[in-house]
């Protein structure tokens, strides 16, 4: 096979097998908040650490926010668990200032729960670890892209960079922001996101004192977070509040 095809390939079994990811994370990050000395942190530092994480995380939803709320269905960056989807190719809104936000986006989630553990090696091993993952993925939706629009995706292709968004070649999108494509489809993002970071705040508790708090402050955010979101499923479910005609 020629590596072209190989990489093609490697990707697409890659992007159906990312719901993954999140598992291993919380795994090696067992043994990581075990070995790392939080010893001479004062608690003014490790509150810095703890809000530049949560901002981090935060910002990344804000991306996905902005993306899933200005995508229209049957368009590129709508891609499903069984492949690639694109009836037409997005190149305004923020896809005219990168080419994968979503990706982004997902990355600076996972990377602010990742800085909570107060381990630099590990986020840098995990981001690298991340660029090596979703680089394949990301050659095989832009070959997907590629041989569905030629030379339209070429052009495109050439003014927005991948992954570090060029803020000057923005170009307004026709598409208007949607609060109900927010709220319909991010909200399991939203609570892995929070599940991340409580439970290495309850990890971090266990293995410095021996105790668990169902108190503790990350806990009590966490069960809010559940109800809402428990809320906005059933609402997707069993109503048609959330729903709306043209958006997936």
């Amino acid at each position: 096979m020629a590596l072209l095809h190989s990489f093609e390939s490697s990707g697409n079994f890659l992007f159906r097998n990312r719901g993954h990811i999140p598992v291993i994370l919380f795994i090696l990050a067992v043994p990581i908040i075990y070995i790392t000395n939080i010893s001479y942190l004062t608690p003014t530092w490790e509150f810095v650490i703890q809000m530049v994480a949560v901002s981090i995380s935060f910002a990344g939803f804000l991306i996905r926010a902005v993306t899933i709320g200005t995508t229209p269905a049957g368009t590129s960056g709508r891609n499903t668990k069984e492949g690639q989807v694109a009836n037409e190719l997005n190149t305004t809104g923020i896809y005219s200032i990168i080419r994968h936000p979503l990706y982004l986006g997902n990355f600076l989630m996972w990377i602010g729960i990742v800085f909570f553990t107060y381990n630099l090696y590990f986020v840098i091993i995990i981001s690298l670890g991340y660029w090596l993952y979703y680089e394949r993925i990301m050659f095989a939706e832009e070959r997907f892209l590629e041989k569905k629009f030629g030379d339209i995706y070429i052009d495109w292709s050439m003014k927005a960079p991948a992954f570090i968004p060029a803020f000057g070649s923005y170009k307004k999108g026709d598409i208007p922001f949607s609060v109900k494509s927010v709220l319909r489809r991010e909200y399991s993002g939203f609570l892995a996101t929070v599940f991340g970071f409580v439970f290495i705040d309850n990890l971090r508790q266990l293995f410095t004192d021996g105790t668990f708090n169902i108190l503790r402050a990350s806990n009590i955010a966490f069960f809010i977070t559940l109800i809402i979101v428990l809320v906005l499923r059933t609402l997707k479910h069993h109503t048609t509040l959330l729903d709306e005609s043209g958006r997936s």
